[in-house]
């Protein structure tokens, strides 16, 4: 594949993701929405990597970490909603750590980050298609 391609793949991969997150969160399955939103935001980062890198993005989950490899400027802010973000990459985790993400998921708390994955979503999105 050609690297136009590959990064019009991630981006689609990630709106398919963005879809999921939704139609989790209306149905209030909190926990996992928020794990896909996580996956959301890390597609498009690897996107973005590949159309500033010319290269494989590496296998890391961590988006603060893929946002600087791919040379993506980030106020503090942003950083921290990331930080944060990366933190419901729940797969790995152990079980004593997923019954305390669970417990955190409620719908208050789902709602404000979902709302944050769709605005860094959108933000870096237009940086994308530029």
């Amino acid at each position: 594949m050609e690297i136009n391609e590959l990064i019009k793949f991630w981006i689609d991969s990630s709106d398919d993701d963005f879809q999921a997150m939704t139609h989790l969160f209306e149905k209030k399955d909190y926990t996992w929405s928020l794990f896909i939103g996580h996956l959301v935001l890390e597609k498009l980062l690897k996107a973005w990597y590949m159309k500033n890198n010319f290269n494989t993005p590496p296998f890391i989950h961590d988006l603060v970490r893929l946002a600087e490899k791919g040379n993506l400027t980030l106020d503090e802010s942003q950083k921290d909603i990331l930080d944060t973000i990366s933190t419901f990459n729940i797969r790995g985790r152990y079980d004593d750590y997923k019954r305390e993400f669970y417990k955190k998921c409620s719908p208050a708390f789902t709602k404000e980050w979902v709302h944050n994955i769709k605005e860094f979503r959108k933000w870096i999105k237009t940086k994308l298609l530029k």
